[in-house]
């Protein structure tokens, strides 16, 4: 009698990165609710990995589109999220996280005054479905006489974000864009905090189940009060089962395998299957999380997976002729270096340049 799917390997079916795969950039992004971006080059790897086929302009061109769209709603944090949810996301969270901020702001000297002039220098700049960099915009504050120095300026734009001012658009060169939350997105129907809550349930299960409702709380940045409402508003549309005495959520649609198969791939920094959850045991272990995020300093290294474990980091170099992949493994995997190979490659088609070279080697 075959043995039952691991948890890590049911994650990684219902992340999409083994098994079925999607078909658009804003599948992706619906299927897990809303999906670590903090860093840019990284998250669009993020989603085309969980495709049957992409390269980093069908991304990058659904951005353009407003099929998909950047802003914080998760813990103040940067997401990718489908435009339409993008509004009442902002409002199950930005409250709570904007009422710990006020130490910030008098850290930085900014006052409801200063923000209040910030708010009308940039609504007023953008107006008309304008977008406009980061630089440029940190030149007409200055230029109004606020000062954007030791992150004041990035701090007010984040700030105003999370009001619903403003969002990410796409990208000019290397730079971000901002542009005006109500020109960028339609606005939908109002939700309601109850009906927040049990869609981001739903959403949040049916692409990182199974998972605990701690991982929901913290994953959402919410109590675990309301993630539990949550849990129980969409109970209907989810399934639970006890591990180890412990209560794990999914959704009844979850990709299912008769049995495990091998997998190896080379997921980005700050990636979901890692980063969604609060308890990472399953599939990280203890010794060796320092690797993933060196100094404890919260910027997390792309990782190598294999077998649903984290089994060591990656990192590119981008050059004329192509990329160079450098693999780090915790333990040698003679016997998947050729699979290895084969996702470097992966990466590379995704990126639209050749696999320049590769080296695999031990962890220093």
């Amino acid at each position: 009698m075959r043995a039952a799917p691991s948890l890590p390997y049911r994650r990684l079916l219902n992340q999409r990165i083994a098994g079925a795969k999607l078909g658009k950039p804003e599948q992706v992004v619906k299927h897990f609710g809303a999906l670590q971006a903090q860093d840019y080059n990284q998250a669009l790897w993020a989603i085309g990995l969980r495709m049957r086929s992409a390269t980093v302009m069908d991304i990058e061109q659904s951005i353009e589109d407003r099929k998909i769209m950047l802003t914080w709603p998760m813990r103040g944090t940067i997401h990718f999220v489908p435009p339409e949810d993008a509004r009442w996301m902002l409002k199950l969270s930005a409250p709570r996280v904007l009422a710990k901020d006020k130490r910030r702001l008098e850290q930085l000297e900014l006052t409801p005054e200063n923000i209040e002039s910030c708010k009308q220098i940039i609504h007023d700049a953008l107006q008309g479905n304008k977008r406009i960099s980061r630089p440029n915009i940190m030149q007409l504050l200055e230029e109004a006489g606020i000062c954007t120095k030791n992150q004041r300026g990035y701090h007010l734009l984040w700030h105003l974000a999370q009001s619903g001012l403003i969002c990410l658009g796409p990208r000019e060169g290397k730079q971000q864009t901002f542009v005006l939350l109500d020109e960028w997105v339609p606005r939908p129907k109002d939700v309601s905090v109850s009906e927040a809550l049990a869609l981001l349930a739903e959403r949040y299960f049916g692409g990182h189940g199974p998972a605990t409702a701690k991982d929901f709380g913290w994953w959402a940045g919410i109590t675990l009060s309301d993630a539990r409402q949550g849990i129980e508003a969409a109970q209907s549309r989810l399934i639970s089962e006890s591990v180890n005495g412990e209560i794990y959520w999914s959704s009844p649609s979850e990709c299912v395998a008769l049995e495990e198969r091998p997998s190896v791939c080379l997921l980005p920094g700050f990636d979901e299957y890692l980063l969604g959850y609060t308890d990472r045991n399953a599939v990280l272990r203890a010794e060796y999380a320092p690797f993933i995020v060196p100094g404890n300093n919260g910027v997390f290294m792309p990782i190598v997976v294999i077998d649903g474990q984290v089994a060591g980091i990656w990192k590119r170099t981008v050059k004329n002729k192509g990329i160079d992949i450098e693999i780090s493994l915790f333990v040698p995997q003679k016997e998947r270096e050729e699979s290895l190979m084969d996702a470097a490659l992966q990466y590379c088609t995704f990126m639209g340049l050749p696999l320049a070279s590769t080296s695999i080697q031990l962890m220093k």
